[in-house]
């Protein structure tokens, strides 16, 4: 089967038909005639040797070829979208690209002014950065979908070279009419009688927590969970729960009208946060040079 006479926009179409599943509406959002566009979804099954679609009076269903195959046209509609921003890149002084995963952690509390820094020195130098929880932030690093990785102390990568990153510090957050909101200080211990607010399952955040509540012979009682720090703060200012956050995730003004802070007693409280790569010796110029910027900001 010869695949080379396919186009990109025989392909779009494809995407647009099974998304839309109107012949009519696919041509008007590929900007063709209907006629047109009946034409090439004939010629893409001539030249795939597959049904993809039953033409239906309303509509168009899908067969399973169809689905299939519009799958992986989606796929490579996005590596061409990624070859024509890199190409545009290229051709605007760009040098390198590195490809950065970090938990959310780091992206809320250092990131932000780090990488700041690294591109006012570095301005030919692009990063595509993308927010995941540190498991499949250090699995991206491992099967190669990211040049770096940045996650929690309490996730495992014995297969990447590792450096310290930076450091935090959790403390427990209470509506500032809480119980627990006059006290300097609490341990873990203290605060397991109340009803918690926290991340959804999968984040090491969570993890540490249960863990650490384990080890008191309590279990936490998690009443609510949501995807990010802000939904977090949003719960506890409406007195649904109580949670555990790092410092330098709260805004500033919560703390000033709403909520507190109440520091955390505990070696565990402190947090590593790593920086790892699958092997420096073999990072583009680039990427090494992040990496090196990254592991020599431990504070």
């Amino acid at each position: 089967m010869n695949l080379y006479p396919l186009d990109l926009q025989s392909l779009r179409l494809l995407v647009l038909a099974a998304d839309h599943q109107n012949l009519t509406r696919a041509a008007d959002s590929a900007h063709m005639t209907v006629s047109a566009a009946s034409k090439r979804l004939s010629e893409l099954e001539r030249v795939t040797g597959c049904t993809l679609f039953v033409r239906l009076a309303r509509g168009l269903q899908l067969t399973a070829a169809g689905r299939g195959l519009a799958e992986h046209a989606r796929h490579i509609l996005e590596s061409a979208q990624r070859m024509a921003y890199d190409a545009s890149d290229y051709a605007n002084g760009v040098r390198g690209h590195v490809r950065l995963f970090a938990n959310t952690s780091a992206v809320i509390q250092f990131l932000p002014e780090d990488l700041t820094t690294f591109l006012g020195a570095n301005p030919h130098v692009r990063i595509g950065m993308e927010e995941a929880l540190s498991e499949m932030t250090v699995q991206a690093v491992e099967d190669g979908q990211a040049d770096i990785g940045i996650f929690a102390d309490n996730v495992p990568a014995p297969h990447l070279e590792i450096k310290p990153y930076r450091r935090d510090r959790l403390v427990v957050l209470v509506p500032q009419v809480h119980p627990l909101a006059q006290q300097p200080s609490v341990t873990l211990a203290d605060t397991l009688d109340y009803d918690y607010v926290a991340l959804n399952q999968g984040s090491s955040l969570l993890r540490r927590i249960t863990d650490a509540a384990a080890r008191t012979g309590k279990l936490l009682k998690v009443r609510i969970q949501v995807s990010s720090f802000d939904g977090i703060c949003r719960m506890i200012n409406a007195g649904l729960g109580i949670g555990i956050l790092p410092l330098g995730s709260v805004h500033p003004e919560l703390l000033v009208s709403k909520l507190r802070a109440i520091p955390l007693e505990g070696s565990w409280a402190s947090r590593t946060l790593y920086v790892g790569v699958a092997d420096a010796a073999r990072l583009s110029p680039e990427a090494a040079n992040l990496y090196r910027f990254l592991s020599n900001l431990e504070s």
